[in-house]
C-alpha cells in the first residue's frame, strides 16, 4: 500500500514526529477536565497553532488533536454522538496545514485508548472495541489523514482491536504502547511481548514503538528491548520531556531542549526511525531535536549506562522481564495529559 509515511521512510533514515498535544493546549488555556477535541470546532485557530508549531519546528509528521475522540471517551463529556464531527474537524485542519507546508508532512490521525477495560477482566468486548475504533478511523480517513496513529495503548487485546479497525477502514497505521510500570504497560505487556504481537497481526502497523511512560531513559530501555528481538519493522520513540513535577499549581516537565536533543540522538542510535516527544515536549524542544539529528553523526547502539548518564536515572531497575517484574495493574479511565 503506497502512502506518504512509507514514502518518507523509504527516502530518509529518520523522521521527526511532533511533541505534546495536551501540554501545548493547556498553555493556550485548555482547562483541566475539558475535552481537547472540542477545540477542533470551538477554537480551530488554536489547533492550527498547535499543528503549525510542530511544522515550523521541523516535524515530518504530526498527530491530530483526536486522541480522545472515540465514543467511549467522548461519552464522559456527553459528546459520544459527535465522533465524526470532531475527528473530521481535527484532521481537516491538519490536512490544510500539511498541504501548505511546502515539503512532505504526514498527517497522522491520533487514536487513543477507549479508557475501558477489555474482557475478560472488564466489560469491553472485542467486537465493541473494534466498532469504537472503526467509527473513529473512518472519520479520520474521510478527513484526509495519511495514516492512523494508535497510541498510549496498554493491553494486547485493545491493540489487536485497533489493528482490526484499521484493516476495516483500509488504512495504514502505526501503533505505540505506554510502558510505565517498570518496563511493562499497565496491563503487563513487555517490549518482547509487543514485538511478538505485532508480528502476528493480519494487518500489522507500518511502524510501532513506545510513547509517554515515565522518563526518556525508561522509554529508550524499551526501544532497546524492541531492537533486541531483531525486528526489521521501523521503531517509534516518543518520550516525555523529562519528569513531571507539580509547580505552582500545574504540571511542569523538567526536560530542557538540550536534554531532548540528546534523547533524540540516542533514540536514533537505539534503532528508532520515527522520533518525537510526548508530554511536556514543546516546539523549542523539537527544534533542538531536529538540529541534533541533522548535525550529529550516527553512533553505535548505546549501553544503558550511556543513556542514563545523558538523560537521568531509570525509574526502576527492572525492564519488565525478570523475576522482579511487577504484576499488571488496573487501568484508570482518567485522561492522560499528552
Amino acid at each position: 500500500m503506497k502512502n506518504a509515511l512509507s514514502d518518507l521512510l523509504a527516502a530518509r533514515d529518520w523522521l521527526l514526529a511532533d511533541g505534546a498535544t495536551g501540554t501545548n493546549l493547556f498553555n493556550m488555556g485548555l482547562a483541566a477536565g475539558e475535552a481537547p477535541e472540542l477545540w477542533n470546532v470551538e477554537a480551530p485557530g488554536k489547533i492550527r497553532a498547535l499543528y503549525g508549531g510542530a511544522i515550523e519546528a521541523g516535524s515530518d509528521l504530526f498527530l491530530t488533536n483526536t486522541f480522545g475522540a472515540n465514543a467511549a471517551r467522548l461519552k464522559l463529556h456527553g459528546a459520544q454522538r459527535r465522533v465524526r464531527e470532531l475527528n473530521l474537524a481535527g484532521v481537516e485542519i491538519g490536512r490544510d496545514m500539511a498541504d501548505q507546508a511546502g515539503r512532505p508532512v504526514v498527517v497522522a490521525g491520533s487514536m487513543g485508548p477507549t479508557g475501558e477495560i477489555m474482557a475478560p477482566m472488564g466489560s469491553l468486548t472485542r467486537e465493541l472495541a473494534v466498532e469504537i475504533f472503526h467509527e473513529q478511523a473512518e472519520a479520520l480517513k474521510e478527513g484526509g489523514a495519511d495514516v492512523l496513529w494508535v497510541e498510549t495503548i496498554s493491553s494486547s487485546e485493545e491493540f489487536r482491536a485497533a489493528a482490526e479497525a484499521a484493516a476495516l477502514a483500509e488504512m495504514p497505521w502505526c501503533g505505540t504502547m505506554s510502558f510505565d510500570t517498570a518496563g511493562r504497560t499497565m496491563m503487563g505487556v513487555t517490549s518482547a511481548d509487543m514485538v511478538a504481537l505485532v508480528d502476528k497481526l493480519d494487518h500489522p502497523p507500518l511502524a510501532f514503538g513506545a510513547n509517554c511512560g515515565v522518563g526518556a531513559s525508561d522509554l529508550l530501555r524499551t526501544v532497546l528491548g524492541f531492537a533486541a528481538q531483531g525486528t526489521e519493522r521501523p521503531l517509534i520513540a516518543k518520550g516525555n520531556a523529562g519528569i513531571p513535577k507539580y509547580v505552582e499549581g500545574h504540571i511542569h516537565y523538567d526536560g530542557t531542549p538540550a536534554l531532548m536533543a540528546d534523547y533524540a540522538v540516542l533514540a536514533r542510535d537505539c534503532g528508532a526511525r520515527i522520533i518525537g516527544g510526548c508530554c511536556g515536549t514543546m516546539p523549542e524542544h523539537l527544534r533542538a531535536m531536529r538540529a541534533a539529528l541533522e548535525e550529529r553523526p550516527p553512533g553505535p547502539r548505546p549501553a544503558l549506562e550511556a543513556i542514563t548518564a545523558a538523560l537521568g536515572a531509570l525509574s526502576s531497575p527492572s525492564d519488565g522481564t525478570g523475576d522482579d517484574a511487577p504484576a499488571p495493574r488496573e487501568r484508570r479511565r482518567g485522561r492522560r495529559q499528552r
